[in-house]
């Protein structure tokens, strides 16, 4: 059985580094973006299984992102879950109505990160 790619898109680099490296020690291939523009460039290459993806990035909003994704059919079946800290009453509607699969809130709890990624997972 292949490993999941997984792809996370976050402009914060301390949650990039402790992400990836918890995704990586449990076999997954990662592949980390700043933003949304070299994520869309990189994305037809990398093919992800699942998409990390944070809602305030700096050149596009994660949620516009996922609507372009989930629009379009090369993309539309990967699985992205909404990874941000950004989470008032109401956000999670919103992002699940973008298209988001599924919503982990930051500060991630380490204990229980993995088993919430493995849970998205196709």
């Amino acid at each position: 059985m292949t490993a999941s790619r997984i792809m996370i898109i976050d402009d914060n680099h301390m949650n990039l580094e402790l992400v990836s490296y918890m995704l990586e020690a449990n076999g997954y291939i990662v592949k980390v973006e700043c933003g949304a523009a070299t994520a869309l460039n990189s994305l037809p290459e990398f093919r992800p299984d699942l998409i990390l993806m944070d809602i305030q990035l700096p050149d596009m909003d994660g949620l516009e992102l996922t609507r372009r994704l989930k629009a379009d059919p090369a993309t539309s079946g990967i699985v992205v879950v909404a990874f941000t800290a950004y989470a008032m009453k109401g956000d999670e509607a919103k992002m699940l109505a973008a298209g988001c699969d599924g919503y982990i809130s930051k500060p991630i709890n380490v204990s229980t990160f993995i088993s919430q990624v493995r849970a998205g997972l196709p």
